[in-house]
């Protein structure tokens, strides 16, 4: 029941990232991807490190950093990038393919023992989100592509990474979430200026879709991200990435009138099943025990917690 608890409150990450395109398109401003990346990114870093009331120390800063590059810096411009090079259900696809990657760097950097059933899902996870939003009109483009897959495996990086080292003993991921935020955020500033220019002038909607994307879309669902690392496996986590564009489909049905074809039902549970799928297999497979674990026992998950007892 506790792991049920776990995979479910770490579901609700994707399923708030699957909301991004809707909000995007409905309040913020046109063709400011790498802006909207800082504004996402930055502020809620900066507000979770001042809740958890703790900084890096030592090799922390340098870990912070690359976690944060990995996860948030280079991640979301990639992803901007292969979202402008390529038509928005290709770019999808490359992103349900992410885990795959953390399945193959798992087993070499964490020792995580993925089984056939474990591969299985995330493949039939990524050909039923390619069911959803493939359509025949799609193109490649090369660089598009290229952007598309080095996000992929960027994020996949970032996820076996932040596994591997852990939290410095006594740090919860309220904390370690506000710090690697903070840095992603950092990193894509000067990208932003050199490509894009000055801010926008910002309207009324326009705060409050940037005030949804930082506390709920950013904040909370990281958050909740690294939380569900520190207590899952890598691959476990992963493995919920397609709930992402599901919700995307379901919004866009939703609230933006976007008709949801019989292949793309179909799709949508293929999809929804090779995760459930994965989640049992990943439950039915012993991992090694990890120090984040062992760390978890000795720390409150409070949001106002100051992350440091010693």
């Amino acid at each position: 029941m506790k792991r049920f608890a776990t995979v479910a409150l770490t579901a609700l990450a994707p399923v708030s990232w699957g909301s991004t395109y809707a909000v995007a398109t409905e309040l913020l401003p046109p063709d400011r991807p790498l802006f909207t990346g800082v504004m996402r990114a930055l502020p809620a870093g900066l507000l979770l490190t001042a809740l958890a009331r703790t900084l890096p120390k030592g090799e922390w800063w340098w870990k912070s950093a690359v976690l944060g590059i990995l996860n948030i810096g280079a991640f979301f411009p990639l992803l901007f990038l292969s979202a402008y090079r390529l038509p928005g259900g290709v770019a999808a696809v490359l992103g349900a393919v992410g885990p795959l990657f953390v399945v193959g760097l798992a087993a070499l950097v964490l020792g995580e023992r993925a089984s056939l059933r474990t591969v299985l899902a995330a493949v039939v996870g990524a050909f039923g989100v390619s069911m959803v939003v493939l359509t025949a009109e799609a193109r490649l483009d090369a660089v598009g592509v290229v952007a598309g897959v080095i996000s992929s495996a960027s994020m996949g990086a970032g996820t076996v990474m932040t596994k591997r080292w852990g939290r410095p003993e006594g740090v919860g991921p309220l904390a370690m979430t506000g710090w690697q935020l903070t840095a992603g955020g950092l990193f894509i500033i000067p990208v932003a200026a050199l490509v894009e220019g000055a801010p926008p002038a910002l309207d009324g909607k326009a705060f409050l879709g940037y005030g949804y994307m930082m506390l709920i879309n950013t904040g909370i669902a990281y958050w909740l991200w690294f939380r569900g690392i520190g207590q899952l496996t890598a691959t476990s986590v992963t493995l919920l990435g397609p709930l992402s564009p599901l919700t995307a489909a379901v919004i866009g049905w939703a609230a933006l009138g976007q008709a949801l074809s019989p292949v793309q039902l179909v799709g949508m549970a293929i999809a929804f099943g090779a995760t459930v799928a994965g989640q049992l297999a990943a439950a039915r497979t012993p991992q090694p025990f990890s120090s984040t674990e062992k760390n978890d026992r000795n720390i409150s998950m409070d949001l106002t917690d100051d992350g440091m007892r010693r």
